[in-house]
């Protein structure tokens, strides 16, 4: 039951959780970096041969290229934090809602604030016909909630405090911050990842270095590495990235239920949100695990969970009906 609930037990849980996956990312950015240096140094040959058994043990360009991608990822997510809302929101072309103009939608938000004990958001308004909405902000004091046209007209009251409530929940449980940096760091090491592979296949770390100079076996060992590590470390990011999303929304939607006292507000809306939920100008890969639905793709029940950012519209709406619902 709903009131038998620890969300604060919950909420302090799933930071841990998150705080862990943020490490696990940066220790690999990092370790990417070292095979990179390490890589660069045996094929430029810079030690002489008889000092290639010391390169094997401890890379001195494999320790620069670490240290560089930690800088790199740390110096990122402080950009990333500091403006992560603006850039958000100016992607999605959101623009700020006027009380007199929408005074529904201020009052809503307004009520799940007091519900919640935070400051009320700015509030926002996407120009499309699609349905969704999304929470953006690095802390609950100047968070911003954003609802797109079609959600407003096509959802009654009680299903958008539902919607609102959710988005509330990312606010509150400190979700946004954390998808940002988590984002953040899935990012510098794709990019990264992708570098190393087109120097690779253009061969600047191949054959045009001086391989013969770097020792056959243990050059062509950590060239494997390098090539594997650089295809899966992506990957990997993305998987624990989405992996985030997808607890985070089952966390906000149990949250919605705490703040509205009203399961089936938030139930009826995902209901309607599953139908129109559509791509719109302003949505990228980037941005998706943001919205309260992915609108690039709706992922059923039998989806493979690696490739989803959401769960399954009709799992959340079943946790829901747990919670309490009577349908």
């Amino acid at each position: 039951m709903l009131l038998r609930t620890d969300f604060l037990a919950a909420a302090r849980a799933n930071q841990a959780r998150t705080r862990r996956l943020i490490a696990v990312l940066i220790f690999t950015g990092a370790g990417l970096g070292y095979l990179a240096g390490w890589t660069i140094q045996l094929f430029a040959g810079t030690p002489p041969p008889t000092a290639l058994d010391s390169v094997w043990l401890v890379s001195g360009a494999g320790l620069a290229g670490g240290a560089a991608m930690l800088v790199l990822g740390s110096a990122w997510s402080v950009v990333a934090l500091k403006a992560g809302d603006r850039i958000v929101l100016g992607l999605t072309g959101a623009h700020e809602a006027p009380l007199d103009r929408e005074p529904q939608l201020h009052n809503v938000v307004e009520e799940m604030a007091l519900a919640a004990g935070v400051p009320k958001p700015r509030v926002y308004v996407v120009e499309t016909e699609a349905m969704n909405a999304f929470a953006t902000g690095m802390r609950p004091h100047s968070a911003a909630i954003a609802v797109t046209r079609g959600l407003l007209q096509g959802l009654g009251r009680d299903e958008l405090q539902g919607v609102i409530g959710h988005e509330m929940g990312h606010i509150v449980n400190w979700d946004v911050r954390y998808a940002t940096a988590v984002g953040v760091m899935v990012g510098v090491i794709a990019l990264v990842s992708d570098a190393l592979l087109r120097l690779l296949r253009f061969g600047a770390l191949g054959g045009r270095g001086r391989s013969g100079r770097a020792g056959g076996p243990a050059a062509i060992l950590v060239l494997a590495l390098l090539v594997v590590f650089a295809l899966l470390a992506p990957v990997a990011a993305k998987l624990v990235q989405m992996a985030i999303s997808r607890q985070r929304e089952f966390m906000a939607d149990a949250t919605s239920v705490r703040l509205t006292r009203n399961p089936l507000g938030l139930i009826h809306a995902l209901e309607k949100l599953s139908a129109g939920a559509t791509t719109f100008p302003g949505v990228s890969r980037a941005t998706q695990h943001l919205f309260i639905v992915n609108p690039l793709r709706n992922f059923g029940e039998r989806a493979s969970a690696l490739l989803a950012t959401h769960p399954p519209v009709d799992r959340r709406i079943s946790r829901l009906r747990n919670l309490g619902a009577d349908t």
